[in-house]
């Protein structure tokens, strides 16, 4: 009996090489996805490992309270703050960050701190709580120099509104007092001044309502609105505002301008601003740049001469007729 013999036609050669490339692109696809995924979990496992041994190699904080040196409880009374040549750098083998800052924050006064990006003014906040050492200099509130006392006794007198608001997972009134120091009373005046009244009466369980991890039901400007209550509440005579303003909408913005204006008029408020008009009816301005304090005066003297202040001052408005000016060509 003779075998038939099978012929294929080219084209139906080509095709079936064609479906056989193709199936095991598919299993070359899955396997390299697999072993995308599994480098890409070791390689985070080694970098946890090496964060590990990192932290385990961070030198302390000082310690959160001097025994031999606690100040009052009732300073600082006047919120005055001197910087005698303060010089910082975050590493020993780094470059100065701060180049020898000197000036005197009177009390009671209004103080814009200005500057293009890296020009110091995180910096200079950090000096002011104590987040990083003095490689020279001090800083003086009220004649004490800060790193002579505990980080508590320090901190717990600073306040500050952060760039970014925090929010911690718990209640409305968990977040505004933490540990517990104050009454019903003065927490809903508190809210009241802040304008967060309104928006918590009408909840069910009023300051009982939760609030999400990092405050995710709640708005960016009712965030900073929260930590504005907690600045309220806590009634120290030093307030910062470290570019408070930045992730909010103007209408906030100047919500919370009028608060700051009217609850802290006898307190030293120091305003590291994003936005350079929120600093011009400051009492004093501070203009850093590479820093170095270069300019400490005056808005409106700054404003009267080809001052490193007037530059900014004309460089932003001249941002912002840009920006509106696109904004209403892509309208129409």
């Amino acid at each position: 009996m003779q075998m038939q013999k099978c012929f294929f036609s080219p084209m139906e050669q080509w095709s079936g090489l064609v479906g056989l490339s193709l199936s095991y692109a598919l299993a070359l696809t899955s396997t390299q996805v697999f072993l995308s995924r599994w480098y890409s979990n070791l390689a985070s496992y080694v970098i946890s490992a090496e964060r590990i041994k990192q932290f385990m190699h961070i030198p302390p904080e000082p310690p959160a309270i001097v025994e031999d040196n606690r100040p009052p409880s009732t300073r600082p009374t006047k919120g005055r703050i001197d910087f005698l040549d303060l010089k910082i750098k975050y590493r020993p083998n780094a470059p100065l960050i701060l180049k020898g800052i000197t000036c005197s924050v009177l009390e009671g006064t209004k103080v814009g701190v200005v500057g293009r990006i890296g020009s110091g003014k995180t910096t200079l906040i950090s000096a002011l709580f104590h987040l990083v050492e003095p490689c020279r200099g001090q800083v003086i509130i009220d004649d004490i120099n800060i790193c002579s006392i505990g980080l508590k006794d320090l901190r717990s007198k600073l306040s500050i509104i952060p760039r970014e608001p925090t929010l911690f997972k718990g209640s409305v009134r968990t977040n505004l007092d933490p540990l517990g120091l104050y009454s019903y009373d003065e927490i809903w005046k508190a809210l009241e001044k802040c304008q967060l009244k309104d928006t918590i009466s009408i909840l069910p369980n009023l300051l009982d309502s939760s609030v999400s991890d990092e405050g995710e039901n709640w708005s960016m400007g009712q965030r900073q609105l929260f930590c504005l209550g907690r600045v309220l509440l806590r009634r120290n005579r030093i307030l910062v505002l470290d570019e408070a303003t930045a992730s909010i909408d103007s209408a906030t913005d100047a919500i919370l301008q009028r608060i700051i204006r009217g609850e802290f008029s006898n307190c030293t408020v120091i305003t590291v601003a994003h936005r350079v008009p929120t600093v011009l009816d400051s009492d004093m301005v501070m203009v850093l740049s590479f820093g170095e304090l270069v300019e400490y005066d005056q808005p409106s003297r700054l404003m009267q001469t080809n001052s490193s202040f007037a530059k900014l001052v004309a460089e932003y408005w001249s941002s912002s007729r840009r920006s509106s000016l696109q904004k209403l060509d892509t309208y129409h």
